[in-house]
């Protein structure tokens, strides 16, 4: 009896070849990757991102093809005549005599939804199987996570240690505690004792991809090269490994909140930058942290304590939680907007040029790069956006489109929680909002900027600071008995209040000249 041909589909995010799926050889099973203007069109998408994962799913396909596997890949000028992913299916399914579909289940809603509702119109069996990335089973989601309730990364994070006996010695944490951040907060004052190496990029060739892009007039943002510097590949995303290891841990927890405009070499200074091959599935998790680890045991003169436990913190606590709060909340949680925010997102987030330094080194490094660090969006531009009451609609799409790292699992609980307060405070306990003292204490931001970071008035006072206090004044019911927020409502109300009122006057017009800071 002949066995029916079965159609695996392999996303763009699951470049997975570790996965069972790839064990052993079938004749009888088609792998379909595909390039699709739904993919880039949800949002308006970095060029450089949507290079990204065009270049790495055009490799992972050679490379099962090489492997023996039978490879259907498919670029936008095959597909452009399919209106959305079902559409595509349907037709590969009907012109190559399939019996059997299979799929990976996705990590972002709106995929699982639609490949769900088109699964349940198949006359044919199908099976929805796990992606094999992630530490934390899905299944095991609800017993971690509960909709419309408050989770901290935290007591997530000591579970997930000890459950994976990962820095962790007789049942306690290495070092007699279990979170180093107070060492890792740094500021990188354009140290000029401090070597930073220079981040390593790769040299992709992408102008063939950028050319069907131009052909098919799809619309994207950001700084084009015909050289990608990102790695679209295993080779490639353990070099990345190796090189943050060898040269970057060593330093990477004291200044992982460090910012400075000093130098193209500095532009990611001690970060791994391995959030693409990892949200691609290029890596997996547990080995990014297993070669973290090995080179601490290697090197602990060279790596302390405290570098290693914040960046196993990052992958172990951090990734895992995130996507734990995205799964319980959806579909819900892409509609929260508690502060009730509804500004919209000004002109200079598509081009960078505004007289604010901080926002525009991290806007322009955004562009030009499709990158920036944890504390670039969350306390410059998530920041500036909080404060400025900016539509967590438009704040949300834009994160997703700008980073090469975003898919929506991993980028909306940062921004629409984390970063802009708009779930309530299901992922945070505190709004994070800060004055420019903040940006001046963590950067050398401040020093070239058009802006007086020390005052609160005038035509030359830094905007962060009257639009600081201009967002806890409106939302003070909200927040003045929190027990983080009080002692700073206490300060506040100290002070004269023909100064809070002038305070109050400078944010208004801030608030109603976005476009002119």
């Amino acid at each position: 009896m002949t066995q029916a041909k079965t159609l695996r589909l392999i996303l763009g995010d699951q470049l997975n070849a570790n996965h069972g799926w790839f064990k052993e050889l079938n004749p009888n099973r088609l792998y379909l990757i595909a390039e699709l203007k739904q993919e880039t069109g949800y949002v308006r998408h970095h060029v450089q991102k949507v290079c990204a994962f065009f270049a790495a799913m055009e490799r992972f396909a050679k490379a099962l093809e090489q492997a023996g596997h039978k490879v259907l890949y498919l670029t936008l000028d095959q597909t452009t005549e399919y209106a959305d992913l079902p559409a595509l299916l349907t037709d590969v399914i009907e012109s190559h005599a399939i019996g059997a579909f299979e799929f990976q289940r996705p990590d972002e809603y709106r995929l699982l939804e639609q490949l769900r509702q088109f699964a349940s119109r198949l006359d044919i069996p199908v099976r929805e199987q796990d992606s094999e990335h992630f530490l934390l089973p899905f299944d095991e989601i609800p017993r971690h996570f509960q909709a419309n309730k408050a989770h901290r990364m935290e007591m997530f994070y000591r579970r997930m240690r000890k459950r994976f006996g990962i820095l962790i010695k007789d049942g306690e944490p290495t070092g007699g505690q279990w979170n180093f951040d107070a060492d890792n907060r740094q500021a990188f004052k354009a140290d000029e004792s401090l070597a930073v190496p220079p981040p390593r990029l790769f040299t992709n060739d992408v102008s063939a991809i950028l050319e069907r892009l131009e052909r098919h007039s799809i619309d994207t943002f950001g700084t084009s090269q015909a050289t990608l510097p990102w790695p679209i590949n295993r080779a490639q995303s353990r070099e990345l490994l190796v090189y943050f290891c060898e040269r970057l841990l060593p330093a990477f927890g004291h200044y992982q909140d460090a910012m400075t405009e000093k130098g193209a070499a500095h532009w990611s200074l001690y970060h791994s930058r391995l959030s693409f091959a990892l949200n691609s599935k290029m890596l997996h998790p547990r080995q990014v942290i297993d070669a973290a680890l090995n080179a601490w045991q290697q090197n602990p003169e060279r790596i302390s304590l405290a570098q290693i436990e914040g960046f196993v913190r990052q992958i172990l606590g951090w990734r895992e939680f995130v996507r734990g709060i995205y799964w319980a909340n959806m579909p819900n949680y892409s509609s929260f907007n508690a502060l009730q925010a509804e500004r919209a997102l000004p002109d200079y987030f598509w081009h960078g040029e505004t007289e604010m330094n901080c926002m525009r080194h991290a806007l322009g490094q955004s562009l030009e790069y499709s990158y920036a660090h944890h504390i670039q969006r969350l306390m410059v531009i998530g920041n500036f956006c909080l404060l400025a009451g900016i539509d967590p609609d438009e704040v949300d799409n834009w994160y997703l489109g700008v980073y090469v790292d975003a898919i929506e699992w991993v980028e909306q609980p940062n921004t629409r929680g984390m970063s802009q307060f708009a779930d309530g405070g299901l992922v945070a306990s505190k709004p994070y909002a800060a004055s420019g003292q903040y940006i001046n204490r963590m950067s050398d931001y401040c020093r070239n900027c058009s802006y007086q970071v020390r005052e609160r008035v005038g035509d030359h006072a830094c905007p962060f600071n009257s639009l600081y206090w201009s967002f806890l004044h409106r939302h003070r019911t909200r927040f003045e008995n929190n027990p983080r927020m009080a002692v700073i409502y206490k300060g506040w109300d100290k002070r004269d209040a023909e100064e809070r009122r002038t305070i109050l006057d400078r944010a208004d017009w801030c608030l109603n000249h976005l476009e002119a800071l």
